[in-house]
């Protein structure tokens, strides 16, 4: 850079600062420890939602995989006790006998329903869905 440009710029960043610490806006010129509000754009919601519309889109999530389980019920036993286990063994579990079966999505329990079969295929009938907040109240 030439001494003549580099003097012309030098001039350019003096005029800038003397700007902005003299003849600012209001915020600018407020002793120092005096807090000035700032006015902020309103942000529109660019969300899901649409105009006019109180239910949000679920079409993003609709084919994400999940893992759907049934549990009948589940026990505690040491490797002893495991090992030992063979055909025709009986494991006796933590229900009883005509018990709601727990349907988990991901490990989280979601509902109960009872075993049924259609077509000799295994299926459950939903009996009672788990409300969310009670799904939250048992995560804590």
């Amino acid at each position: 850079m030439s001494d003549e440009n580099e003097s012309d710029v030098m001039d350019e960043w003096a005029e800038a600062m003397a700007e902005a610490g003299s003849g600012g806006s209001e915020e600018a010129n407020t002793a120092e420890g005096d807090v000035a509000q700032a006015e902020l754009e309103t942000l529109e919601d660019t969300g899901t939602r649409h105009e006019g519309d109180d239910e949000i889109n679920l079409d993003v999530i609709l084919d994400v995989p999940v893992t759907v389980s049934m549990e009948i019920g589940h026990t505690k036993m040491n490797i002893r006790n495991l090992l030992q286990l063979n055909q025709g063994s009986v494991v006796e579990l933590d229900r009883l006998a005509g018990e709601p079966l727990d349907v988990l999505v991901n490990g989280t329990l979601i509902a109960h329903g009872e075993v049924v079969v259609v077509n000799e295929k295994f299926g459950i009938r939903l009996t009672d869905i788990i409300s969310p907040s009670e799904r939250v109240r048992k995560l804590g």
